[in-house]
């Protein structure tokens, strides 16, 4: 095998174990958050973005969480049993479907912890801007060279058994 190869190779298998690595805190910090609040991390991202839309279509929050319309509405379903969410049809067109949180629901989006380690976080917020936005695209294309953004993100963000 020549030199090149050989280096490629070996960066190859560099780029999978550092993949493995966060896979696996994400996967440990999913197990955490879910044991203190009962939710799943597609469960918070569904009421995040409700949170930060405010009252919205399932096709809106489907696009902002990367989740598919169907693994959507099963997780508004398990929201909306917990009473943390409600759903109505829209007034002008009763095929649309919008959701908007609960008074319970804003209190619980307003109490969650952060979905990566506080360690992260503090290291992330302490880098100058510039290598912030070097680091998410990074990530970014790194996803995009795995034709990840193809996926639906739920089988990645749910872990452990949580019960709905």
């Amino acid at each position: 095998m020549n030199r090149g190869v050989m280096m490629q190779a070996m960066q190859s298998s560099q780029v999978v174990k550092a993949i493995r690595k966060i896979v696996r805190a994400i996967d440990l910090r999913s197990r955490e958050v879910s044991r203190k609040t009962g939710l799943t991390i597609p469960q918070i991202v569904v009421l995040q973005g409700i949170r930060d839309l405010g009252e919205v279509t399932t096709k809106a929050l489907s696009d902002n969480a990367d989740l598919s319309s169907a693994t959507v509405v099963t997780i508004l379903d398990k929201l909306e049993e917990k009473g943390l969410v409600e759903r109505y049809r829209s007034v002008s067109d009763r095929r649309i479907v919008h959701a908007k949180l609960t008074e319970k629901g804003t209190e619980v989006v307003s109490n969650l912890p952060g979905l990566l380690h506080d360690e992260f976080e503090r290291k992330f917020d302490s880098l100058k801007a510039e290598e912030r936005v070097h680091l998410v695209a990074s990530i970014e294309q790194i996803a995009e060279m795995m034709n990840a953004h193809n996926l639906d993100a739920s089988p990645i963000l749910m872990t452990g058994k949580v019960s709905g």
